[in-house]
């Protein structure tokens, strides 16, 4: 039976555990910016103030909607998997997550992570491949982005 932690390790070997999205940082900002901008009326500001792009705020805030919805349970326990090409590739495939294909290290369909993560998923999957799922939850390094410091016992 899969821990909890194990349901954490997305197909692409990034830990869903840390990302904003399920720690619920950007969604409960942006919550807050909105009950704080209706607190303020700030929709008459906008319409009075001259200042740079104060047409675009009723755009600004349904888009502070959308992040306040984006709340994410993780790809293997929420619907967010069925429109992950990574997601449909591994299930396809059989697979609990890329670490178990052969070809992970230059499948192009990891690319698009890149620019958000650098290399963090690649480590991972590398160490997933070497020590396993389990040995990898429990005890790390588990990177989400090569900004923040893996979580765990760091291990060489």
């Amino acid at each position: 039976m899969s821990s909890k932690r194990e349901n954490m390790a997305a197909y692409c070997g990034l830990y869903c555990g840390d990302c904003a999205f399920h720690v619920g940082t950007i969604p409960d900002l942006a919550r807050d910016l909105r009950k704080e901008l209706r607190r303020v009326r700030f929709e008459k500001a906008a319409e009075v103030i001259p200042f740079i792009d104060a047409e675009e705020y009723g755009r600004t805030y349904e888009f502070l909607g959308s992040l306040a919805n984006l709340r994410c349970k993780g790809c293997k326990v929420s619907n967010r998997s069925e429109f992950c090409h990574i997601a449909q590739c591994a299930r396809k495939g059989g697979y609990r997550g890329c670490w178990e294909c052969a070809d992970f290290a230059s499948c192009s369909k990891l690319d698009f992570l890149v620019p958000v993560h650098g290399d963090a998923h690649l480590k991972n999957l590398r160490k997933i491949k070497k020590v396993g799922l389990e040995e990898w939850v429990a005890g790390g390094p588990l990177w989400y982005s090569p900004a923040r410091k893996p979580r765990g016992k760091v291990r060489r």
